[in-house]
């Protein structure tokens, strides 16, 4: 006679649901301040930081030149204080979507280097042309001055995200 043995385990799984509702999709979030440690992290505030500057000392635009220099750095600056909250965040961990977000966001700081280069020398090339006693002259020069020095923060994020892209890093 065959005899069959046969074993059941039992087991019980609890989910306790999070806190204020239904707990969608990025209850994973978590603050990572140790990104900005780092010379990415230190480079896009940079970024940010100088963004602003470029937005002061550029406004009010008197000049077509000035609203393209201001189109530009907003723009960037948009985007860099979304990049920014993604990495305060770990919002691209929290997310579970097929996005190879060092190449996204290797293509947005490429893009914004072009720009603040065309925009930083079109800045200075019109601005120099008027008088140092016109109005709002000296702070539209420190603005393309700026726009120079946020063209190389760009440059250099661009730089490390390339880097980074090349040695096969997705997230």
């Amino acid at each position: 006679m065959v005899e069959t043995v046969i074993t059941v385990e039992r087991t019980q799984t609890t989910q306790t649901a999070a806190p204020g509702g239904t707990g969608g999709g990025l209850t994973a979030l978590r603050i990572n301040i140790g990104y900005f440690q780092t010379v990415p992290g230190i480079i896009k505030l940079v970024q940010f930081f100088l963004g602003i500057i470029c937005l002061s000392c550029a406004s009010p635009a008197y000049i077509s030149a000035t609203s393209f220099f201001i189109f530009v750095a907003v723009i960037s600056f948009i985007a860099t204080l979304l990049w920014i909250f993604a990495y305060l965040l770990s919002i691209r961990e929290a997310l579970n979507v097929a996005i190879n977000w060092i190449f996204t966001e290797f293509i947005n700081t490429g893009i914004a280097t072009i720009l603040y280069f065309i925009a930083f020398i079109v800045q200075l090339a019109k601005w120099s042309s008027y008088h140092s006693s016109s109005y709002g002259y000296g702070s539209n020069i420190a603005a393309g001055v700026f726009g120079l020095f946020n063209f190389l923060a760009y440059a250099a994020g661009t730089y490390f995200l390339y880097l980074e892209h090349k040695s096969g890093a997705t997230i």
